[in-house]
């Protein structure tokens, strides 16, 4: 069977050929950022879509571009308007200015780990690692692995591994997310579990009678995604430095110093100045840089305990890449990060901004009206902290046609309203909200 072939005057033989499409200075443009073969796959669809006779011939280059993404990249930026900080969907701390700039210095063939002076082999993350210590009063070490439960997890492998004991209080056997456990990752490494105490009550009792000559370490897992209140009691890092074992610090978000909005969230320095031999942390959480897994030492003890866990076998898979380094480097030594902003923002400038954007969006007819919030941390830190901001509150509606938008814009829902909260959001974003509001109104 032969398929008839179309008429002089059918509209589809002017549907332009593939060569000529792609020398078309959009899709030239297109093929620099997307690749050949993406491109070219967009305008074998659009010249299906006009033989089809859903598109004119002379609109198939028009069509062929509107379907390409801007980036080579399926991950889309999302205008954070929940009112958390620290959104773990949205990938938790976004990066600051220095740090894209990092990136885009490390992207490259980059120093990573070269002695520019000798020509030898240097030493890998230097920068990162010095900048840690400096920001961290009393670290006379730091390395870095790929993520929280990695640091942890190394430290636990490389000091207990071979069957050995960490003992721990049953009210830290947390769960830290996405089902997975602390007692399971532990365990997994080759450690073996002495919890103590109860869920709601530990003493230093119950530690010094677990303590004995196959305790590897003490840990401490502060539960940074709860809070138990009531009839409680735990044991301090000054008093477990007391018994003898190292004490291991596991602060989870990453703070570094205290911060007076944060009472009661651990801080690496407050815990090494305790005398906690070992902190891990989080990299992509209150310290506001890239997802990386932060391991500090203390004194002698501290800082000889850092060096046998880098050297450990494991830490060669738990590495950071040189983006991840540079991004840290700048983080911690550059300007306050995007999550530190947010977190020290002024109410009433959030009054203010909210004020503004709703009076814009109403004079467009819009049912947009300003209205005070409370945000949160969010990122498994600081949990039950209130952070008092202000929101544009708009009809419900606006919450899925939000997301869909372009950009995304992520609000949340409450009382029947969509909140778009601005505690996470930078002022400069805020004509960027103003158009992705009317663009689904």
């Amino acid at each position: 069977m032969t398929t008839a072939r179309p008429s002089p005057t059918d509209p589809r033989r002017r549907i332009p050929r593939t060569d000529a499409l792609l020398a078309e200075p959009e899709l030239v443009a297109a093929v620099a950022r997307l690749g050949r073969d993406r491109v070219k796959r967009a305008v074998a669809a659009a010249q299906q879509r006009a033989r089809d006779g859903v598109i004119a011939p002379e609109a198939v280059a028009a069509d062929a571009v509107t379907g390409l993404p801007a980036t080579a990249t399926g991950i889309r930026p999302v205008l954070n308007a929940s009112g958390v900080l620290l959104h773990t969907n949205l990938g938790r701390a976004p990066l600051s200015a220095a740090a894209v700039t990092a990136l885009g210095a490390a992207a490259g063939t980059c120093d990573v780990e070269l002695d520019l002076a000798t020509g030898q082999r240097g030493t890998r993350g230097a920068g990162a690692v010095a900048a840690l210590r400096d920001a961290v009063p009393g670290a006379g070490a730091a390395w870095i692995a790929n993520n929280g439960a990695a640091a942890l997890a190394l430290v636990c492998a490389a000091l207990a591994g071979s069957g050995r004991e960490i003992v721990i209080s049953r009210g830290q056997l947390v769960e830290i997310g996405d089902g997975f456990r602390i007692p399971e990752l532990i365990e997994s490494t080759g450690a073996r579990l002495r919890p103590v105490g109860t869920t709601n009550r530990t003493h230093l009792r119950d530690y010094a009678a677990a303590v004995g000559p196959d305790t590897a370490f003490v840990l401490v897992a502060h539960p940074s995604n709860f809070v138990v209140s009531g009839f409680v009691a735990e044991v301090g890092i000054a008093e477990l430095a007391g018994l003898g074992p190292p004490v291991v610090a596991d602060i989870g978000s990453g703070l570094l110093t205290a911060h007076p909005l944060l009472p009661d969230e651990p801080d690496a320095a407050g815990a090494i100045a305790a005398g906690a031999d070992l902190v891990t942390a989080s990299g992509d959480k209150l310290l506001g840089g890239p997802q990386a897994g932060l391991l500090l030492g203390g004194g002698e003890r501290g800082t000889a305990l850092v060096d046998r866990v880098r050297r450990f076998p494991l830490a060669r898979a738990m590495r950071v890449d040189k983006l991840t380094l540079a991004a840290l480097e700048a983080s911690v030594a550059g300007p306050p990060t995007p999550v530190r902003t947010f977190l020290d923002a002024d109410p009433a400038a959030l009054r203010a901004r909210a004020g503004t954007i709703a009076e814009r969006l109403a004079g467009d007819g819009i049912d947009a009206v300003a209205v005070d919030s409370v945000a949160g941390v969010g990122g498994g830190g600081a949990p039950g902290v209130d952070l008092a901001s202000a929101a544009v509150a708009l009809p419900e509606r606006y919450a899925v046609a939000l997301r869909a938008g372009d950009p995304p814009v992520l609000g949340r829902v409450a009382d029947g309203h969509c909140l778009l909260d601005l505690r996470a959001l930078a002022p400069a974003d805020d004509d960027v909200l103003v158009r992705a509001v009317r663009a689904v109104a």
